[in-house]
């Protein structure tokens, strides 16, 4: 029988394979890294890798499964929530709490485009955000305030390629986001003439 400490440890396996293989994809493109890369840089035997995930895009989806499980959610307490300042405020805050971590994620989307095209992982990503647009958006609304509500959006969600030559903190860039996301979400609240 299983125990919940060797349960632990192989998640911690896990976690440490998609670390990995999101650095080594990162760094040198997912098409020129092999599985046996990823192995030599964990210090495990492929076998050992093999016990977690068959293949690379095993690995990136089951990244991207993780990613989405927490916007899912969010989604899901969103859609069932009243479209109040308050509430699409809570949302841009808790997307930016999911996108925390995933910086390297983005490096990698950014850089293997055409593989995230062809194993249609962009297109869950795009469908994703563009569902957690839409609840910040009134029925009706006007252009400008649609076009709002996307930027606040894309300013949380593409926070790890905003001011990347920048020297200051990630922490000051990330609160800096959130503060011109909620300035562009309170605009559509207080019907910012269109131009």
């Amino acid at each position: 029988m299983e125990t919940t400490q060797g349960r632990a440890r192989r998640g911690d396996t896990r976690q440490r394979i998609q670390d990995v293989a999101v650095e080594l994809f990162a760094e040198q493109g997912y098409e020129k890294t092999s599985l046996r890369e990823i192995a030599d840089r964990l210090d495990v035997t492929k076998a050992a890798l093999y016990y977690h995930f068959k293949t690379k895009e095993d690995i990136l989806v089951s990244i991207f499964d993780d990613l989405g499980a927490p916007v899912e959610a969010l989604i899901e307490w969103a859609e069932g929530q009243p479209r109040t300042p308050e509430t699409k405020r809570e949302v841009v805050r808790r997307y930016g709490e999911v996108m925390q971590d995933a910086g390297p994620l983005f490096r990698f989307l950014h850089e293997n485009q055409a593989t995230v095209r062809d194993l249609d992982i962009g297109n869950t990503v795009k469908e994703r955000l563009l569902r957690l647009i839409d609840v910040l958006v009134e029925e009706g609304a006007p252009l400008s305030d649609r076009i709002r509500c996307h930027l606040a959006m894309f300013a949380m969600h593409g926070l790890p390629f905003i001011l990347q030559s920048s020297d200051a903190p990630v922490e000051d860039k990330r609160m800096a986001a959130r503060e011109v996301a909620f300035q562009l979400i309170e605009a559509t609240v207080s019907g910012a003439p269109e131009a």
